[in-house]
C-alpha cells in the first residue's frame, strides 16, 4: 500500500539558533507546516520544503507565557493556536506578503511554457511569502493537554478537568468551560440513562482528537483509561461518553474518519483499533497493532510505550512511533508493511547495531508522499567544545521520508486492473511486462530504486499499442519496475498528484494533481498535456479518472460554471476541451468506476448513478456518448459519504440461476458492490416483481432497469475488492468470483459453487462461499485467470559509512593502509556521530528500494474446499487451472502445507485432512511426483506420517515404473533406501537399472550404478574405501573414451606390433586396499552382469545404434565384450534382415541406380572406388553421437595421419601401394583432375577431413573426429561424373550415421566380428572393407562356421537385391570376384584353440614382450584377441591377397547394366 524509498532527507535551516525543533502540525491541506521550538514558531512550505516565515517570542513574553508546546491550524489555514506552557492559548494570523507576494520564484528558460501569464499560476508554483501576527493571548489558568481545531471553534483540555471552547477570533461568544466530570461515561449509550458512570474527580484529558464521521471525541484521560465523547443534539455543551472496559495503559490516540474508527497507543506497546457500535454507541475491539515475536523477537516487548500515531491522508495506512524509538507502518486492518527496528535499519554493515531513531513528533504531508519527523536529541555538554561539529544552528532537525503509495488508495477503480501502478510524488511504478519482450527504442532507464545490488538498467521498452492484454510472461517475467517521470510542466503548476489510472492492457497512464490532468501512451513514450493553460487550470478532478475504450472518463469540477461534470477525453486526439464529452452532473462526485459500457459515479448524496457509454464514429475522430440509465439512492444505508471506500458495478451475484450452462451473464451488469468503512455491502436487481415497463435505450435490455433489492453484508474488515468484466467458460470459479484483502486476515474470495455435469443443484446448497487465505505480501493487483496475486515490498541496501569515509585505493601500499585504519575510522566516526548527536542519513538508515512479488493462492482455496467437503467443486477448480506452469507446485504445497500442520500437530487431530488431499491429488496425473517432490523436502520425521496416508512407497515405485515415469522412480528410491533395508533398495534399484537400459536414459544409468555401489558399500557398516586407483563411476564411466586409444590411422606396423587391451571399467583394486573392497567388487560384478546381459540383448535384435550410445555413455567395454561373444550372440545369422535393420535404425537410405548407367564414366570401377573415397574424406566430420551423448571434453590431438584405416585395410603388404594409390598412378603420367568437395560452415567446429580420422587423445563421442587431409588431388569433372557424384551422395545417409557406422565398423573389426564388418561394409558400399575380410577368411584362424555364414550372407543379400533393392547390384557386382573366390575356395577346419589371446601358434595373436595384459592394461590395446587388420607379408598373395592383374581382372569385371527400378 504505502512504500519507503532511497533515504530521508534533512531540511536545513537558514536562521540561526540555539533551540531544537520539537513539534511539527500540518495545515488542512497540508501545504504549510507549522514548527515549534521552545520560543520559535516556524511555517515551513510542502513543495519546496523551505522555510516561509519564523515567529521568535521575546524574553520577556517567553518568561510570561511560558515555552511553546504544541500548534493547531484553523481548518482555512489562516491562523495557528500556540499552547504555551503557563497556560496560555497564542493566536497568530497568518497574513500574506503583500507586494513581496512570494518568496520563492521558479526561473523558467526563454519560451518555455511556464513563463505564460495565466491565472494563479504563480501560487501553484511558488512558496508565497506570509507573515505571522500574534493577537491577544488567551489565559486559560492551567497547563495545557491538548488542543483540537473545529470548524469555528478551538478545543482545548487542561489539567484541571475542563475543556474549554474558544472561538478562533478570541472575542465573539467569548468562551466556555466543560468539567469533565459533569459529562456521564458508560459502557454504551443504553446503559448511559440509569447505569453506572465513571468517577473522574482529578481526572483530566491527555489526549484527543476530532472525528468527523463518527461527530464525536476520542480520548485518553491521564489514569490510561480510554473514551469517546459525543455532543447531544449538536450542542457542544451537552456531552456524553463511552469508555472502553479493561484497559487503563492509554498513551494517545488517532481517528480514522474514512473508516470509523478510533486508535488508542498503549504502553504495553501495541495499538489497540476500536469501532463505535451504531445500535448501542459502545467500543468495540476490532484488532490490535503490534509487533509479533514471530517477526521480531528481540524488540516486540522493548518498544515501550506508543507514543504517536498518525494515519496517513488518505486513512490507508497508520504510522506508529514508540518512546524507544523506531517507526512501523500498518495498513487500516492490521497488514504490517515497514518497522524499522530490524534487519538492515537496525544493523550497521559490519554488524554493530544502532540506536534506533528517537521521534518526538511526526505528521504526513500532502497526499501522504512524505512523512515529516523531528527527531528528539539528548542535549551534550560536549558540543560546544566540538570544533569538528558543524553549527547546530544550521540544522532544522527536521527529517523527509518520501513514500510511493498504490493507486488503489486513491483511485480504487483500478482494481478491475491485472497491473500494479504504484505513484510518487513525481513518478510512477508499473508492471508493464518484461521489456525484453517487446519492442526497442526507449529513452528512459529505470529508478535507481529498482537496482538494490547496484546494477546499471538497461533501457526500458514498452509493448506495441495494438496488445490488449498482458500475459502471464509479460506480468511476472520481469523484475524491475518501470518507471515513468511525471512531465515536469504540469508537476510544477498542479502538484501533487492526486489520482493515477491505467488501462486494462497497460498501454496508457492517466494522473490528475491539483487541477486539470494529463496522460501518457507507453508506445510513443510521451505526455499529452492541455495546450490551453487555462482549460487545464479552470478543472480539477473530484471523483477519481478511469480509462475506458480509448477515452480517459473524469469526474471534474468546472471552475467557470461552477458545476460538477462528467467528461470523457480521446486518447489519440489532443488534450483540449473541443475533443471531449461533457455531461452535467447535479451534485459531487466522490468515486467512479467502470464496467464494461457502463459507469458507475458514487455522489455526495449518498446517491448512486448508472450511465451508458457509446463509442461512435460519426466524425473524423471517435466521439462518445453518455446516457443515464439510473439513480439509486443509499441515503439510508449510508450514515457518511466519506465513508464509502469503493463502488464497483459487477455480475456477481447470489441467485439461484447460476449454472455453468450461462457464462453469458457474467457480461450483465447484476450487482452494486460498496465498501463502506471496510463493511462489503452488495445490492442486487430485485428480478421478483414485476419488470418495469419504462422506456428503455434500444441498445440495453430491459434488466438494467430492475431496481434493486436492500443491500447485504458480504463480509467485514475489507481494504479492496477485486474483479473482472471478461468471461471464460473454462475458467468460471475464478472470473466470477470476488477477491478481498482483510488487511491482518489475508485475503477472500467469494467463490461460486457450480452443479458438476449441468446436474440441478440441490436447494438446500448455497451457490457461493466465503473463503479465508492468508498470504505473505500484501495484495495489489489479482491475475484471475493465472491464480495469481501481484504485490509489492519493501527492500533495503545497507550503506557502509565507514568505507565511504575513504578514498579508493590505488597501491598496495594504500590498500594496506586502507585495512589498517578501518577500526580507526569506524570508531572516530561513531565517537563523531555521538558527539554531534546525529549519524549520518546514510549510516543510520539503509537505502530503501521496492521489489515486485508475487504469490500463489490456489492452493489455499483447494485446501479450504477440501475442509468444507466440497471435494467436487475443488476437483473442477482445479481441473480448469491444471495446464498452469506452477500447477504442479500448487499441489506440493498443499501437501507440505497440511502435512506440516498435522504431523507437528501436538493434540490428535480428529479428523485429518492429509488423506483427503492425497485422494484429491491422485485425480491428477502428477499425482506420484506431487508426493515424491513433497517428501524430499520435507523431513525424514514426517515421511511414515505422509506414506500412512498416500500409500506405501514401494507400491508408488511400482506405479512409477508401470508409467514409464523413470525419474520419479529414481526419487521413491531415495525414499526406499532411508525406510527399508538395503536387500529391498537393490531389488527396486535393479528394476529401474534395467528399465533405464532399455529406454536408453544414459543419465539415470549412471546414476543407478552409482546408487548400487553405494547401496554395496552401505551394507558392510564401514565408510567407503579410498582405492588406490581412481574409480570410474563418479564421472559417470567414460573411461573407456578418454584412456582408450582408437586410432584409425596408425600404420599397419604399430597395429601389428601393439595389440590393443583394455582394463575392465570395475577393475578390482590393487594393494592393501583389496581386503575391504570385498563389497565393492561384489557390486561391481553384479553392475557388470546386468551390464553385458544388456549388451547382449541389443545385439540379439540388431540394435547397434543403441549398442554404441549405450557403450559410449556407460563406458562398456565393447571390444572386449564381443571377443568373447565373438561365436555366440556376435553372430549375424539372417544378413538380409541385419542389412534391413541398419537401414532403418541409422535413418540410411536404400541405394538407388540411376537410369543412365549404361554410359556411367565410371565403368571401370577405378574411378569409383577413388571417387567413394575422396567424398567420404570430403565430408566434413560430425560427433559420433547425437547431443544426448556428452561425455568429457575432448584432449589436444597427439598426432596426426595421412592414412586412414580404410585404406590401411585395403593394403597387401607395407611396402605394396593401395587400391587408391594404384588407381591414382596407374599407367604412365597422370593427368590429375579437379575434385569438387562440399564446403563445410566457418563457424562449425568441424574441418574437412576423413570421418574415419581418430586421434589418440580426441574424445570419440564430442565430434573432434576430424583431420584435414593432405593428399587430396585436383579431378576435373564432367557434367555427367557431377551427376554420378550427386547420386553417390543421395545413397548415403546423415553424416553423423556415417561417423557411427564406421566407428562400429573399426570396433567389430578389431573384435573379429567379421560378419558385422560384411554387414557394414555392405551398407557403407566399401568394396576395400569386403575385399579385406575376404582375404582374412583364409586365414586359417577363422572358424569354418564364420567363413560359411560369410558366404551365405553375400549369397543372400544377391538374392534379395535381385528381387528386392536393385540398387545394390552395382555394388554386389563390384565386389563379385571376392565373392567368386569365396565360394571356390576350399575350406580348412581350423581349431579353436587358435582363437585364444595365450595360443603362441598364431603369429598374429602373439602380445608384444612386455606389453600390457588384457586384464590390467588401460593402454592403447584390445581386450581379448585382436585378430589383424592385414595379413602377415608372404600370405597376401599366397593365400588370402589378390595379385595385380586379378585386381585390374576384377576392376574389368566391375562393369554393371542395371536400371532404377
Amino acid at each position: 500500500m504505502y512504500f519507503l524509498t532511497g533515504w530521508p532527507r534533512r531540511l536545513l535551516c537558514p536562521l540561526k539558533s540555539e533551540e531544537e525543533p520539537f513539534h511539527v502540525q500540518p495545515s488542512s491541506q497540508r501545504f504549510y507546516f507549522a514548527v515549534l521550538s521552545e520560543t520559535q514558531l516556524s511555517v515551513w512550505f510542502s513543495r519546496p520544503s523551505v522555510l516561509i516565515v519564523s515567529y521568535i517570542e521575546s524574553a520577556k513574553a517567553s518568561s510570561q507565557f511560558g515555552f511553546y508546546q504544541q500548534a493547531e491550524w484553523k481548518q482555512d489555514d489562516s491562523m495557528i493556536a500556540v499552547a504555551a506552557a503557563n497556560g496560555y492559548i497564542l493566536l497568530f494570523d497568518v497574513v500574506g506578503g503583500g507586494e513581496d507576494k512570494y518568496l520563492y520564484e521558479p526561473v523558467y528558460s526563454k519560451g518555455s511554457r511556464g513563463v505564460k501569464v495565466t491565472p494563479g499560476y504563480k501560487e501553484e508554483q511558488c512558496a508565497p511569502a506570509l507573515s505571522l501576527e500574534m493577537k491577544r493571548p488567551i489565559d486559560l489558568e492551567a497547563p495545557i493537554t491538548s488542543m483540537q481545531s473545529l470548524q469555528e471553534d478551538l478545543l482545548v483540555s487542561t489539567a484541571d478537568g475542563y475543556l474549554h471552547i474558544l472561538h478562533w477570533d478570541g472575542v465573539s461568544n467569548g468562551r466556555k468551560a466543560i468539567s469533565l466530570c459533569s459529562v456521564p461515561f458508560s459502557l454504551d449509550l443504553q446503559s448511559a440513562r440509569g447505569g453506572l458512570c465513571l468517577d473522574l474527580k482529578g481526572v483530566y484529558i491527555r489526549d484527543m482528537t476530532y472525528c468527523v464521521t463518527l461527530d464525536g471525541f476520542a480520548v485518553v484521560l491521564d489514569d490510561g483509561r480510554l473514551g469517546f465523547i459525543t455532543p447531544l443534539a449538536n450542542r457542544i455543551t451537552q456531552l456524553q461518553g463511552v469508555w472502553a472496559a479493561d484497559v487503563t495503559d492509554g498513551t494517545c490516540v488517532a481517528v480514522n474518519n474514512k473508516y470509523r474508527l478510533v486508535t488508542f497507543g498503549c504502553a504495553s506497546g501495541s495499538v489497540l483499533v476500536y469501532s463505535i457500535d451504531t445500535t448501542t454507541g459502545s467500543m468495540q475491539l476490532s484488532h490490535k497493532l503490534e509487533l509479533t515475536p514471530k517477526h521480531y523477537p528481540d524488540v516486540c516487548n522493548k518498544t515501550g510505550a506508543v507514543k504517536l500515531i498518525r494515519w496517513s491522508p488518505d486513512y490507508s495506512v497508520a504510522m506508529v512511533t514508540w518512546e524507544c524509538g523506531g517507526l512501523s507502518l500498518w495498513s487500516v486492518f492490521g497488514a504490517h508493511l515497514i518497522c524499522t527496528l530490524g534487519e538492515d535499519f537496525a544493523y550497521r554493515s559490519d554488524g554493530t547495531k544502532k540506536d534506533p531513531i528517537n521521534i518526538s513528533s511526526m505528521c504526513w504531508g500532502a497526499e501522504g508522499y512524505h512523512l515529516w519527523v523531528i527527531t528528539s536529541r539528548e542535549e551534550t555538554e560536549l558540543v560546544e567544545n566540538m570544533e569538528e561539529a558543524p553549527p547546530q544552528t544550521q540544522q532544522a532537525g527536521i527529517l523527509q521520508f518520501n513514500f510511493i503509495k498504490s493507486a488503489l488508495t486513491v483511485n480504487p477503480c483500478t482494481s478491475n486492473q491485472e497491473q500494479v501502478l504504484l505513484h510518487g510524488e513525481d513518478r510512477l511504478y508499473l508492471t508493464c511486462g518484461d521489456p525484453t519482450q517487446l519492442p526497442s527504442g526507449s529513452s528512459e532507464s529505470p529508478h535507481p530504486h529498482n537496482l538494490p545490488h547496484g546494477g546499471e538498467g538497461s533501457p526500458t521498452h514498452h509493448p506495441s499499442p495494438n496488445s490488449t492484454s498482458q500475459g502471464l510472461s509479460t506480468l511476472l517475467g520481469y523484475k524491475h519496475w518501470h518507471v515513468v517521470q511525471i512531465h515536469s510542466t504540469y508537476l510544477e503548476s498542479n502538484w501533487p498528484i492526486r489520482f493515477a489510472a491505467i488501462d486494462t492492457a497497460g498501454q496508457c497512464i492517466a494522473v490528475a494533481g491539483r487541477r486539470g490532468f494529463a496522460h501518457y501512451c507507453m508506445s510513443t513514450r510521451k505526455w499529452k498535456l492541455f495546450g490551453n493553460i487555462t482549460q487545464e487550470q479552470n478543472m480539477t478532478v473530484t471523483g477519481g479518472l478511469v480509462w475506458w475504450n480509448g477515452f480517459v472518463v473524469v469526474a471534474c469540477y468546472n471552475f467557470i460554471d461552477r458545476q460538477e461534470e462528467l467528461r470523457l477525453y480521446l486518447r489519440s486526439s489532443n488534450l483540449d476541451n473541443t475533443f471531449s464529452s461533457v455531461t452535467k452532473l447535479h451534485s459531487d462526485t466522490l468515486l467512479l468506476n467502470v464496467f464494461r459500457d457502463m459507469i458507475i459515479l458514487f455522489r455526495a448524496d449518498c446517491s448512486i448513478c448508472l450511465y451508458s457509454m457509446e463509442r461512435r464514429h460519426d466524425g473524423p475522430n471517435p466521439s462518445a456518448s453518455v446516457e443515464l440509465l439510473q439513480e439509486v439512492s443509499m441515503s439510508r444505508y449510508i450514515p457518511h459519504p466519506a465513508l464509502v471506500v469503493s463502488v464497483t458495478l459487477t455480475s456477481v451475484r447470489t441467485e439461484t440461476g447460476i449454472t455453468l450452462k450461462a457464462p453469458q451473464q457474467a457480461c450483465m451488469a447484476d450487482s452494486i458492490i460498496l465498501n463502506l468503512a471496510g463493511q462489503l455491502i452488495m445490492l442486487q436487481r430485485d428480478r421478483s416483481g414485476p419488470q418495469l415497463q419504462e422506456k428503455v435505450p434500444a441498445t440495453f435490455s430491459i434488466h438494467l432497469l430492475l431496481p434493486f433489492c436492500p443491500p447485504v453484508v458480504l463480509a467485514q474488515y475489507v481494504e479492496n475488492v477485486w474483479t473482472t468484466c471478461r468471461s471464460n467458460r473454462k475458467k468460471r470459479h475464478l472470473l466470477e468470483a470476488l477477491w478481498l484483502s482483510c488487511g491482518e486476515a489475508g485475503m477472500k474470495v467469494w467463490l461460486p459453487l457450480f452443479p458438476r455435469d449441468h446436474r440441478k443443484p440441490h436447494s438446500f446448497l448455497s451457490r457461493r462461499i466465503m473463503l479465508p487465505f492468508h498470504i505473505n505480501i500484501y495484495p495489489l493487483a489479482v491475475l484471475f485467470e493465472d491464480a495469481l496475486v501481484l504485490g509489492a515490498s519493501n527492500e533495503t541496501v545497507v550503506y557502509d559509512t565507514a568505507l565511504a569515509a575513504l578514498s579508493l585505493p590505488h597501491s598496495n601500499a594504500e590498500v594496506e593502509r586502507l585495512f589498517s585504519q578501518m577500526s580507526m575510522v569506524k570508531s572516530k566516526l561513531r565517537n563523531r556521530m555521538s558527539l554531534e548527536g546525529r549519524e549520518s542519513l546514510e549510516g543510520l538508515f539503509p537505502y530503501c528500494t521496492v521489489e515486485r512479488t508475487s504469490q500463489i493462492y490456489l492452493h489455499h482455496i483447494l485446501r479450504q474446499l477440501l475442509v468444507r467437503n466440497l471435494g467436487e467443486q475443488a476437483l473442477l477448480l482445479a481441473q480448469s487451472c491444471a495446464a498452469l506452469p506452477y500447477f504442479p507446485h500448487v499441489m506440493e504445497l498443499m501437501v507440505h502445507v497440511v502435512l506440516e500442520e498435522e504431523a507437528t500437530s501436538r493434540e490428535p487431530i480428529p479428523d485429518p485432512l492429509l488423506p483427503t488431499v492425497a485422494k484429491f491429488i491422485t485425480e491428477f496425473p502428477l499425482f506420484l511426483q506431487t508426493i515424491v517432490h513433497c517428501a524430499r523436502k520435507t523431513e525424514f520425521a514426517l515421511w511414515n506420517y505422509l506414506f500412512a496416508a498416500v500409500g506405501n512407497p514401494k507400491d508408488l515405485f511400482e506405479e512409477c515404473l508401470m508409467a514409464q515415469d523413470l525419474d520419479t522412480a529414481a526419487s521413491y528410491l531415495i525414499i526406499l533406501q532411508n525406510m527399508e533395508v538395503p536387500a529391498v533398495s537393490r531389488q527396486h534399484a535393479t528394476l529401474l537399472f534395467n528399465t533405464a537400459l532399455e529406454q536408453g536414459k544414459w543419465d539415470l544409468c549412471r546414476h543407478m550404478i552409482r546408487f548400487l555401489k553405494a547401496i554395496g558399500s552401505g551394507e558392510m557398516e564401514t565408510p567407503p574405501p579410498t582405492p588406490t586407483t581412481q574409480e570410474p563411476s563418479s564421472t559417470g564411466g567414460f573411461e573407456f573414451f578418454r584412456n582408450r586409444s582408437i586410432s584409425l590411422s596408425q600404420s599397419a606396423d604399430s597395429i601389428a606390433a601393439g595389440k590393443f587391451n583394455l582394463q575392465k571399467t570395475f577393475s578390482m583394486p590393487s594393494g592393501p586396499s583389496a581386503k575391504g573392497y570385498d563389497s565393492d567388487c561384489a557390486e561391481n560384478m553384479y553392475i557388470d552382469m546386468m551390464l553385458r546381459r544388456h549388451a547382449r540383448h541389443l545385439l540379439e535384435h540388431v540394435r547397434l545404434k543403441e549398442l554404441g550410445c549405450f557403450s559410449a555413455q556407460l563406458g562398456f567395454e565393447l571390444i572386449g565384450w564381443l571377443c568373447h561373444e565373438r561365436t555366440r550372440v556376435a553372430r549375424v545369422d539372417d544378413f538380409v534382415m541385419a542389412l534391413k535393420c541398419l537401414h532403418k535404425d541409422f535413418l540410411w537410405p536404400f541405394p538407388v541406380t540411376p537410369a543412365g548407367s549404361i554410359s556411367s564414366p565410371f565403368k571401370n570401377g577405378h574411378r569409383r572406388t577413388v571417387l567413394s573415397q575422396h567424398l567420404l574424406k570430403s565430408q566434413s566430420a560430425d560427433s559420433l553421437l547425437n547431443s544426448d551423448m556428452d561425455t568429457v571434453p575432448p584432449q589436444a590431438a597427439a598426432r596426426n595421419s595421412n592414412h586412414t584405416w580404410l585404406d590401411r585395410l585395403g593394403a597387401l603388404g607395407p611396402t605394396e601401394p593401395t587400391e587408391m594409390d594404384t588407381a591414382l598412378s596407374h599407367g604412365g603420367p597422370q593427368t590429375q583432375e579437379a575434385f569438387l568437395s562440399p564446403l563445410t560452415n566457418k563457424t562449425e567446429e568441424c574441418s574437412i577431413g576423413s570421418a574415419t580420422d581418430l586421434t589418440e587423445t580426441s574424445s570419440m563421442v564430442d565430434g573432434d573426429w576430424t583431420m584435414v587431409d593432405e593428399n587430396f588431388s585436383a579431378l576435373s569433372l564432367t557434367h555427367s561424373e557431377l551427376e554420378h557424384i550427386s547420386m553417390e551422395l543421395a545413397n548415403k545417409g546423415p553424416h553423423k550415421s556415417q561417423v557411427q557406422l564406421r566407428y562400429l565398423l573399426h570396433v567389430f573389426m578389431e573384435a573379429g566380428c567379421l560378419e558385422w564388418c560384411v554387414v557394414i561394409g555392405l551398407i557403407l558400399r566399401e568394396a576395400t572393407v569386403i575385399k579385406q575380410v575376404v582375404n582374412f577368411l583364409d586365414s586359417p584362424e577363422v572358424p569354418h562356421e564364420t567363413v560359411q555364414s560369410v558366404r551365405s550372407g553375400l549369397l543372400g543379400v544377391e538374392a534379395w537385391a535381385s528381387t528386392d533393392c536393385l540398387g545394390y547390384k552395382p555394388f554386389l557386382n563390384l565386389i563379385r570376384p571376392q565373392l567368386q573366390k569365396l565360394i571356390e575356395t576350399s575350406v580348412e577346419q581350423i581349431q579353436p584353440e587358435a582363437f585364444l589371446p595365450g595360443a603362441s601358434n598364431s603369429k598374429l595373436a602373439e602380445p608384444q614382450p612386455g606389453g600390457p595384459s588384457a586384464e590390467d592394461s588401460r593402454g592403447p590395446a584390445l581386450l581379448g584377441l585382436a585378430l589383424p587388420l592385414e595379413p602377415p607379408r608372404g600370405l597376401g598373395t599366397e593365400d588370402g591377397g589378390v595379385p595385380e592383374e586379378q585386381e585390374e581382372q576384377a576392376v574389368d569385371e566391375g562393369v554393371y547394366d542395371c536400371t532404377l527400378s
